[in-house]
């Protein structure tokens, strides 16, 4: 029986374990994919310390997945093929008929979600997989490395602002220049929207720029809110700390109308409801995206010229690659590489 190398959990808090595993072979509506590339996100700290409920160890993590197909299940639509170069990003697939899911929270439902790398085997592995429904086509012009971050961290930014409510000329303002935020600048720039970018200190102002933002705020020397309205006030304030306070610093700056988008999963967040009142002013929470919406990032990370900035690593560093992740000190997005 063939084999391959992939990296697991065996159990909730435990090390991530460089094993050899017999090749999977793809279920009905199901498509085993060649892994090229998987990022490491801190989402895959949920697989690795059993944050979510019901995981089945030993479970191999990573939903930011990259690879050709290599074979395809029974039932599975004639579109997708052996040879083709897929992507399978977090949010794989919901039942879409509970109450739940009816509601819009997917990640809630109880009877049909699908979570990469948390219900099924992830991407830490040369080979993975996946529900025919998970997948998006990646672009020729993509580097898998370059694509895999796009399948989280990009599909978040970029659907969230392209369902703000901004239009071009709006002011946008992006809060965090990391894994998040590096690519929402860039995301925010090319739609037509006045970037800010806001980031404690200066080191990052030259980043910023070159990344697209054309006002800088250095929320440490001022008062993020302030600056903003100094500009007109911010239809859209991008959220990608993970600092509930400083989320709630930039409140004030929103314009009439405008809406405080939380990308990053942060602690409580304290804001006084004036505000929100006299403004109609709203904060709202926002997701990944489903295979279509990876998809269109993709095509639109082509056609605008947006990329990722990773620090790669091979499947068998994965233990050193998440602890990078994890220091935050990557630059930005960490990326497994399988050499298939």
């Amino acid at each position: 029986m063939p084999t391959m190398r992939a990296v697991q959990v065996s159990r909730p808090g435990g090390p991530l374990e460089l094993v050899e595993r017999p090749v999977p072979d793809p279920g009905a509506g199901s498509v085993r994919i060649k892994v090229q590339a998987c990022g490491i996100c801190h989402s895959d700290a949920m697989t690795k310390e059993g944050h979510w409920p019901g995981i089945e160890y030993p479970r191999v993590p990573g939903h930011e997945v990259i690879g050709v197909i290599d074979a395809v299940g029974r039932d599975v639509p004639a579109r997708w093929q052996p040879g083709q170069r897929v992507g399978v990003g977090w949010h794989a697939w919901h039942c879409g008929s509970c109450d739940t899911c009816r509601r819009g929270d997917f990640f809630a439902c109880q009877t049909g979600v699908q979570v990469t790398g948390i219900s099924f085997d992830g991407g830490y592995a040369d080979f993975a997989v996946a529900p025919a429904a998970a997948l998006a086509v990646v672009p020729e012009e993509l580097a898998s490395p370059d694509a895999a971050p796009l399948m989280c961290a990009g599909v978040t930014t970029f659907n969230a602002l392209r369902n703000s409510g901004a239009r071009p000329g709006d002011l946008v303002a992006v809060l965090g220049i990391g894994g998040l935020g590096h690519l929402g600048v860039q995301y925010a720039a090319r739609m037509g929207f006045r970037t800010a970018a806001i980031a404690r200190g200066t080191d990052k102002e030259p980043l910023a720029r070159q990344l697209g933002a054309t006002q800088y705020i250095d929320s440490k020397a001022t008062d993020p809110a302030a600056e903003l309205v100094k500009l007109g006030g911010a239809k859209v304030v991008l959220a990608t700390v993970t600092d509930g306070p400083a989320m709630a610093a930039t409140v004030g700056g929103l314009a009439p109308h405008g809406r405080l988008m939380v990308l990053g999963a942060a602690g409580p967040m304290e804001v006084s409801p004036i505000p929100l009142i006299m403004g109609r002013r709203a904060i709202e929470g926002w997701y990944s995206g489903t295979s279509i919406d990876s998809q269109d990032t993709l095509a639109f990370s082509v056609q605008a010229g947006v990329r990722s900035m990773n620090e790669a690593y091979t499947l068998e560093k994965a233990a050193e690659a998440y602890d990078r992740m994890l220091s935050g000190k990557a630059r930005f997005r960490v990326v497994l590489t399988t050499g298939n």
